[in-house]
């Protein structure tokens, strides 16, 4: 078996498969090899878990930060983002740009620097609030805005898949994603 280097470090090998290659040199992305990774790296039971979350609109900014782990564990956003084709939904991402992996951890620091209450009901936190989870996150109250309204945009999409799960619409997306 012969390997490739996607990256700097001795974790970044991959297996050579040259259809692979050519698909992310065209643009095709390599979805195979992105569905292996998230298997390697995300746990059944949490998938089935978040699965049940979603349908019940239940979930929360801890499970916000939960998924924001999950995708770092699976490698640079870079690298993930390299593996989507850029056709279809995928086409209009933005092309060639840097992602910052700090941003990930900056977004993380925030979420920890809330109260229990506060990861578990979004509406409850305050200005007061916003600025004591700013001072002990690092951060700018700007930057706990900016997090807590890609968390609403994320929650509301979330609850569009949910309503779609529970219309029967998202039968084989289960099957997709080895769940069922």
């Amino acid at each position: 078996m012969k390997f490739v280097g996607v990256g700097e470090k001795y974790d970044a090998l991959e297996p050579f498969v040259p259809e692979r290659i050519v698909g992310r040199i065209l643009g095709m992305g390599d979805v195979m090899g992105l569905i292996e990774r998230a298997e390697k790296t995300i746990d059944e039971k949490q998938a089935r878990e978040m699965e049940r979350k979603l349908r019940e609109n239940d979930f929360t900014l801890e499970d916000f930060r939960d998924q924001l782990k999950q995708i770092r564990k699976m490698g640079s956003l870079e690298q993930l983002m390299g593996m989507l084709p850029k056709v279809g939904p995928f086409a209009n991402l933005p092309k060639n740009t840097e992602v910052d992996e700090g941003r990930l951890k900056s977004v993380e620091a925030i979420i920890n620097s809330m109260t229990a209450k506060e990861r578990a009901d979004h509406n409850s936190i305050d200005g007061k609030r916003r600025k004591r989870i700013a001072r002990g996150s690092g951060t700018s109250v700007q930057e706990v805005n900016q997090v807590l309204k890609q968390y609403a945009d994320m929650r509301k999409m979330m609850k569009q898949y949910g309503n779609l799960a529970k219309a029967g619409r998202l039968r084989g997306m289960g099957k997709l994603a080895g769940l069922k």
